[in-house]
């Protein structure tokens, strides 16, 4: 590494490390499967030091924030719930704004299921208000065509994220985007997507931190959905290589994130 590349990585970390506020992706930044990333216990030991607000965003829409901490608790990690932040928790919020105490037909998980009967939705087969599609395991033909039938008889399209694939501990797996799609094509319906890099999402963990845009950063290893959104609701954005995500593939894109890091144990460093 070049003298001026080492001092451009400096003056990036200096920038990063003032923020008061920070808001994280989980897989590809904290961990892989099942396996913690290096340098993500340093981070996030660095954050609870240094008395940092801080939230993990995720855009899948399985596990309850609930399940996150002991997923990374498991890991030898330990952070309460209320820093996890989900795009089934976003969902559900969006909802309950729209048509409070609604129903929907869901295609997802108990984490998205939850999520909904927390804010007082009740699940409907037989006319909902929306037809709401996370990442799920039972999806199959019955499903597809009963979702189709109820949007064609005037029930809404909600996906909880865009995302057309999804790493697993089996490898990587179809995602909201693409198990949305078919019912959109069939029922002739653009489906609303919640999750990012809707600034939806940003706004609502903003709001959660309690933090200003300014005093923020957002971190992330992609670049069409963590970077894209810190880009649209003005969030200093910080793109980690430990993801899906490499340089030559960062620079293919249109806009470019802030900072580069390897990964979040530099800023912890």
């Amino acid at each position: 590494m070049s003298d001026e590349a080492i001092d451009t990585l400096q003056d990036s970390l200096e920038r990063i490390r003032t923020k008061s506020a920070f808001i994280c992706d989980m897989d590809g930044v904290l961990y892989h499967g099942n396996r913690l990333l290096d340098g993500a216990d340093r981070f996030i030991t660095w954050l609870q030091r240094e008395n940092k607000r801080f939230l993990f965003l995720t855009n899948s829409s399985e596990r309850s924030p609930k399940e996150l901490h002991q997923k990374l608790a498991r890991m030898g990690v330990d952070v309460g719930p209320e820093h996890f932040y989900t795009s089934a928790l976003a969902t559900a919020s969006f909802l309950a704004s729209q048509k409070p105490e609604g129903s929907a037909y869901v295609i997802g998980e108990a984490g998205l299921i939850n999520a909904l009967y927390e804010v007082g939705y009740a699940m409907n087969d037989i006319n909902p208000d929306y037809v709401v599609v996370g990442e799920s395991r039972n999806y199959n033909t019955e499903t597809l065509f009963h979702a189709v039938s109820l949007v064609r008889g005037g029930a809404r399209l909600i996906g909880t994220n865009p995302d057309l694939t999804g790493p697993t501990e089996r490898g990587i797996a179809p995602a909201t985007g693409a198990l949305i799609t078919p019912i959109a094509l069939a029922a002739e319906a653009e489906p609303y997507f919640i999750g990012k890099p809707n600034p939806l999402m940003m706004r609502s963990a903003l709001k959660r931190l309690e933090s200003r845009r300014e005093e923020t950063v957002i971190i992330g290893d992609r670049m069409d959905t963590d970077i894209k959104s810190g880009l649209e609701s003005e969030i200093e954005t910080v793109l980690v290589l430990s993801g899906v995500t490499d340089l030559s593939r960062a620079e293919s894109f249109a806009y470019r994130p802030h900072h580069i890091l390897e990964g979040v144990g530099a800023i912890a460093s």
